[in-house]
């Protein structure tokens, strides 16, 4: 089976959206088919119409020149032709049994044309609603015009996909409320290489030397530091807790958007010389920064985004038997059972934060089953074996009614 993955962006980009591609590739590639990947010009400058990366070849899509592709909804539209352009050039050559388009939208309307001039079966992945990341982003307003426009666009690719897919049940249960069957979507929640997240049981002295944690109790975020990641509920609870905890300190290993102001509200709550930055590090050495945490913190806030969509980062938590605290959102209560696998807070509350991480660190005889809780969770629930084993059903319909259509079609007179 040949399946052609239609994508927004990925390896040698470093994002949750590339990471999960790789792993679905790889465990595709593991059960015997053969994947063709594109992406589509959104993955910026480009060397080669094809590149190899981290094992696998991406064809790529030049992004559309002149003045009417910088204009804002003519960008789009320009977009959505040089992939369907691509995407049509790359399908004749490889000759897929199923083209499988990838969130955003932008990706699913040209496979959606594609898909139907060449009498292809269309799977749609929705890894989160387009709408709602431009608003976590900040460069859409709930609600509003382009909001609205952008809702009725994702509704209009799911009900003409020939199957959905989605990586959790908040998702899933949306799709539903816009009217899609529950049958036709199938959720593919994402998970973790349990190889590649092994337990970690001892501390990098070297390292907390270095970055003057040796002799700390430690909360650590490691990730990209996004507004809606609500990084600064972490660093105001510090500051309530900075008296009665003198040892206590915020580890944040990554970068974003929000990198500046957070060390700016670091100097302000008069926590700076409590906080450590370390920029982002190479994949390579992540595991030695997990190491240094004792409570690992994820107090994303609530917004539809959050509320909707499970992130990758507590999983791989789980996966090292790290200790961890996330806020109560509906993406974290889908992965995270409070007390038994971490410790959940209310969401936007940092003195909740506060008081529940207080409450975690001071239950230490509670770790090792926690943690091991945790480790079991992903090995038999969130690992990629089993999740990309969710495709085959799905694929092996979509195969058989297109090869039934065809000898029907080549029967009649």
């Amino acid at each position: 089976m040949r399946i052609l993955h239609v994508l927004d962006h990925s390896a040698p980009l470093q994002s949750g959206y590339v990471f999960r591609t790789l792993s679905i590739l790889r465990e595709q590639r593991r059960l015997g088919w053969e994947t063709v990947q594109l992406t589509g010009p959104k993955q910026g400058k480009i060397t080669a119409d094809l590149e190899r990366v981290d094992g696998f070849e991406f064809h790529r899509t030049r992004p559309a020149g002149g003045w009417l592709a910088r204009q804002p909804g003519a960008g789009e539209l320009c977009l959505m032709r040089e992939l369907a352009r691509r995407l049509a050039e790359v399908a004749q050559a490889s000759r897929p049994d199923i083209l499988h388009a990838h969130s955003p939208v932008l990706n699913a309307l040209p496979a959606l044309w594609v898909a139907r001039e060449l009498r292809l079966p269309l799977v749609y992945e929705v890894r989160a609603f387009w709408e709602d990341a431009a608003v976590s982003h900040g460069s859409e307003r709930e609600g509003g015009p382009r909001y609205l426009a952008t809702r009725w666009l994702e509704t209009f690719a799911l009900r003409r996909a020939d199957a959905v897919t989605t990586i959790c049940e908040g998702l899933r249960s949306d799709m539903v409320k816009r009217g899609l069957p529950a049958e036709r979507i199938t959720v593919i929640p994402n998970a973790v290489d349990v190889e590649e997240f092994p337990p970690i049981r001892e501390r990098d002295q070297a390292l907390a030397e270095e970055l003057g944690l040796a002799d700390c109790e430690v909360l650590g975020f490691i990730g990209s530091f996004y507004a809606y990641e609500g990084l600064h509920l972490l660093l105001e609870a510090l500051a309530l807790l900075k008296a009665s905890r003198p040892k206590l300190r915020v580890l944040l290993v990554g970068g974003g958007p929000e990198e500046a102001e957070l060390r700016r509200l670091s100097g302000a709550l008069g926590i700076a010389d409590r906080t450590v930055f370390t920029g982002r590090v190479p994949h390579s050495s992540v595991q030695r920064y997990y190491s240094l945490v004792d409570l690992l913190v994820y107090p994303r806030l609530k917004i539809r985004l959050t509320d909707l969509v499970t992130p990758l980062k507590p999983l791989e938590a789980m996966a090292q038997e790290k200790l961890l605290l996330a806020s109560d959102v509906g993406g974290h209560r889908e992965l995270i059972r409070d007390g038994e696998t971490g410790f959940l807070f209310p969401a936007d509350d940092a003195s909740a934060l506060a008081r529940r991480a207080v409450e975690a660190l001071e239950a230490r005889e509670r770790w090792p089953a926690m943690r091991a809780n945790g480790r079991r969770f992903v090995e038999q629930e969130r690992n990629w074996a089993r999740s990309v084993s969710y495709y085959q059903p799905l694929y092996e319909r979509l195969r058989e009614a297109r090869l039934a259509a065809s000898g029907a079609a080549a029967a009649a007179p």
